[in-house]
């Protein structure tokens, strides 16, 4: 007999739905299961979180259309991953989370680590399921792969117990199944395409919004021709930006209050009316505004806002479809239109404010000086990576994107945590692919302590991340060394100091020292540069960048509130 474990069944049954990256903690009972998967071809990143080991492998999904594996122990092991799960669902990003689990003669009995983990992770997934014998995990695997990918994107879970990893079965037994299709891709009704531009061709103030949905349907060559064809003003969703680049002249994400409140015509492409576009409603947007809507989830057609053209489809054939319709009508927005002069008005108002801010020359820098500097000197076509709040929030406007899906960060979901394992992600796919592309983290302080151990195994790796931590003591804001050691000298710091302090002037720079990295402590413009300027020359090892900025600064003075309230 050619007999074959559990291990090596699910290693080759992976390897041939073309799963190419894992990423996990090892231990009792999947040990062999990540053997297996470097035997056959799989990378394996060992990680020091399964929350971040899960947020890594999403962001392979994302990257590249196919699923990674998270790979996790029983119980706490696949507990700490949910959150990650959970991330991918939101996101629509497709993972697998393979969770070992206790023995299938043990269940019930208070085996160790035992967990309802099929059932639990059925509130995080599209499937979760356990195969019922070895000869099952090749079509547990295929339709796990395939539900990540089909429809919505998503996580998928596959429990294996541990009895099952090392049981042999002969291998001409087992059914093994062929890697299934890419996604069918659709298109939309024609009916629907030719009132989707009539209405386009009837607005006075057209407006397109470009969603990370885009990015991860590759529409970004149609959405361009879209744009340029019709010459309507566009504005990109955080994760849509570099669809086009943030520099295209009808990019007006300087102007984004402006642009939503008075659109009354809206073109939506992979972006859904939540709260990071206020659910489509007024104060926000006009409450007359007609949407447009493309997206391949049918449930998410009318949500929030009904729309006057629902398009139901791949982004990418239904932009071709529109693209197509305005062609034949010869029609475009013109670039002299009352629209276009208000929208750049606003914009040239808020980049002097923007640019003032930025030149400021006082120490500690503010948020808006430090971006300015660290804007100037990275690479056009750097991965950047992001989370935070102000950090975020400022970043998102400052550093530019010029090519698709090189922005990833906080999302839909608004997870913070996800920048280390994103980078990590992201670097691991330059290191096999060869670009020649910098991977660029830019964490809040407090963002980066939720996965700040990651720096270990970005060193372990030999993985060039550059990790900017923008540290203003605090989370959204701290306080100044000598007022935390006046409260220090008030009692107890537990009933004294302000909930969101951290400790100011904290040393993280040598997290990543302590490991074998570079680490650089900044206060000034010069040193800020200086560093940024050797990490990028470094090519071997990560480098993390400590940015000391106000503990007081903030955003410019916004129109609205970050989280819009509605009482529609």
């Amino acid at each position: 007999m050619d007999e074959v474990t559990g291990a090596q069944l699910i290693a080759a049954a992976l390897k041939d739905q073309n799963v190419e990256y894992m990423f996990g903690i090892v231990g009792v009972p999947i040990i062999e299961v990540a053997m297996a998967a470097q035997a056959a071809g799989i990378k394996y990143v060992g990680m020091r979180n399964e929350q971040a080991a899960c947020y890594a492998a999403s962001a392979i999904g994302y990257l590249t259309g196919r699923p990674a594996v998270c790979l996790v122990v029983s119980g706490p092991g696949l507990i700490h991953a949910l959150g990650g799960m959970a991330n991918a669902n939101v996101n629509c990003w497709p993972v697998i989370v393979l969770g070992g689990s206790s023995d299938r003669n043990q269940e019930t009995t208070g085996a160790f680590q035992e967990f309802p983990q099929v059932e639990a992770c059925r509130l995080y997934s599209k499937f979760s399921a356990r195969p019922s014998s070895l000869e099952m995990i090749p079509a547990v695997v295929e339709k796990a792969v395939r539900s990540s990918i089909y429809g919505r994107p998503g996580a998928c879970y596959i429990d294996i117990a541990g009895d099952m990893v090392n049981a042999k079965i002969d291998r001409a037994t087992v059914r093994f199944v062929s890697c299934c299709p890419a996604p069918p891709v659709s298109q939309a009704d024609c009916r629907e395409i030719t009132q989707a531009v009539r209405l386009l061709k009837t607005s006075q103030s057209p407006l397109i919004i470009i969603g990370k949905g885009a990015a991860y349907a590759r529409a970004e060559k149609e959405v361009r021709e879209l744009v340029e064809v019709t010459g309507i003003p566009f504005l990109p969703t955080p994760m849509g930006k570099g669809v086009l680049p943030d520099d295209h002249p009808n990019c007006v994400a300087a102007a984004r209050s402006r642009a939503l409140l008075q659109a009354d015509v809206i073109v939506l492409l992979g972006a859904r009316l939540n709260w990071i576009l206020h659910f489509g409603f007024p104060p926000r947007f006009s409450a007359n505004v007609k949407i447009i809507q493309v997206d391949l989830c049918a449930e998410e057609l009318s949500n929030n806002v009904r729309a006057a053209s629902a398009l139901l489809g791949d982004i990418k054939m239904v932009t071709s479809q529109l693209l197509e319709t305005v062609r034949s009508e010869s029609w475009r927005f013109p670039s002299d239109s009352q629209w276009w002069a208000t929208l750049r008005e606003k914009i040239t108002a808020n980049a002097q404010i923007t640019k003032a801010l930025s030149l400021q020359t006082t120490l500690p820098m503010n948020y808006y000086t430090a971006f300015h500097h660290i804007s100037e000197l990275l690479p056009k076509d750097c991965i950047i990576v992001s989370e935070g709040a102000n950090t975020m929030d400022i970043g998102r406007t400052m550093l530019l994107n010029h090519l698709p899906r090189h922005r990833l960060d906080a999302g839909t979901f608004g997870t913070m945590g996800v920048g280390p394992g994103f980078a990590i992600a992201a670097a691991v796919l330059e290191q096999a692919q060869r670009f020649g592309q910098k991977v660029v983290c830019v964490e809040g302080d407090s963002a980066f302590g939720f996965s700040g151990m990651e720096a270990e195994t970005m060193c372990r790796y030999k993985l060039p991340i550059i990790i900017i931590v923008i540290n203003n003591n605090g989370i959204y804001s701290g306080v100044d060394p000598e007022t935390w050691k006046a409260m220090e000298k008030m009692g107890d710091m537990t009933t004294i100091a302000p909930p969101v302090t951290l400790l100011p002037e904290a040393r993280y720079e040598q997290v990543m020292s302590a490991f074998g990295g570079h680490g650089y402590l900044v206060r000034t413009v010069e040193e800020l540069r200086t560093a940024l300027q050797d990490s990028l020359k470094n090519t071997q090892m990560p480098s993390l960048l400590n940015v000391l900025i106000d503990p007081t600064s903030d955003r410019k003075q916004q129109e609205f509130p970050w989280l819009t309230r509605s009482n529609l």
